[in-house]
C-alpha cells in the first residue's frame, strides 16, 4: 500500500512529538521527516495543533476498533471482560508511540470541534461494547452501571501498568498482569450466582 503527503507528514508527527514532546515539536521538524515542502504541510494542516488533533482522532479510532473487533457479541461476562482486558494490553504493547501519543498528549487547548469529534469516538466504542454488555445486565450477569464506570474498571488499573512502561520507568511487559488484572475486574464487574460463584 502506497502511503500519500498526508499519510507520511501524519507519521512524521507521531515521530517527531513522540521524540521532541507537543510544545518542543515544530512545523519544520515535521516537514523535513516527511520531506515535505511548506506548501504540502499547510495544504493538509493549518497549524501543527491540527495535524495533532488529525493524528489523535485516526489513532484513537484504530484503538478503539482493535478493542471492539476482539469481543464476541456472544462471549459470557468473564471471557468479554478478559477480551476486553487483553485487547487493551496488546495494543498498548504492540503500538508504543501511538499509545503514548493517544494517552499521554495534553488536550489543554484542543478546539470544541476536535473534541465534539473525540466524544463522537468515544460514543461509538461504547455502543460496540454496548451491544455486548447490554444483554448481560439484563440476564443479571453484569452488575449495571454507565458505560463510562464500566470502561473505567476494564482500562482504568491497567493503564496504571501500560503508563509506567511507556513512560520507561517499569520495563517489565504489562501483558504479564493480564491474569490479576482480568481477575479483578470479574470481582468488580461479574454479579454472582446463588452459589457465591462467578458466572
Amino acid at each position: 500500500m502506497t502511503t500519500t503527503a498526508r499519510d507520511d507528514l501524519l507519521a512524521a508527527g507521531l515521530t517527531v512529538f513522540d521524540r521532541d514532546g507537543f510544545e518542543g515539536a515544530t512545523v519544520a521538524a515535521i516537514r523535513n521527516l516527511a520531506r515535505a515542502s511548506n506548501g504540502s504541510f499547510f495544504h493538509f494542516f493549518g497549524s501543527k495543533k491540527e495535524l495533532a488533533g488529525t493524528l489523535f482522532l485516526e489513532i484513537l479510532q484504530r484503538y478503539h476498533a482493535s478493542v471492539v473487533s476482539a469481543l464476541d457479541p456472544g462471549a459470557g461476562a468473564s471471557e468479554g471482560i478478559a477480551r476486553l482486558i487483553r485487547a487493551h494490553l496488546d495494543w498498548v504493547v504492540n503500538n508504543r508511540r501511538e499509545a503514548r501519543f493517544l494517552f499521554e498528549i495534553s488536550r489543554a487547548e484542543w478546539s470544541e470541534e476536535l473534541r465534539d469529534a473525540q466524544r463522537g469516538e468515544n460514543s461509538r466504542l461504547a455502543e460496540g461494547v454496548e451491544r455486548w454488555r447490554s444483554p448481560l445486565i439484563a440476564r443479571g450477569e453484569l452488575f449495571p452501571m454507565s458505560a463510562t464506570v464500566f470502561f473505567s474498571q476494564i482500562v482504568g488499573p491497567a493503564q496504571v501498568f501500560c503508563r509506567a512502561w511507556l513512560s520507561g520507568r517499569d520495563r517489565s511487559d504489562p501483558r504479564a498482569q493480564a491474569d490479576t488484572l482480568i481477575a479483578c475486574a470479574i470481582r468488580a464487574l461479574v454479579t454472582s450466582d446463588r452459589n457465591g460463584e462467578k458466572k
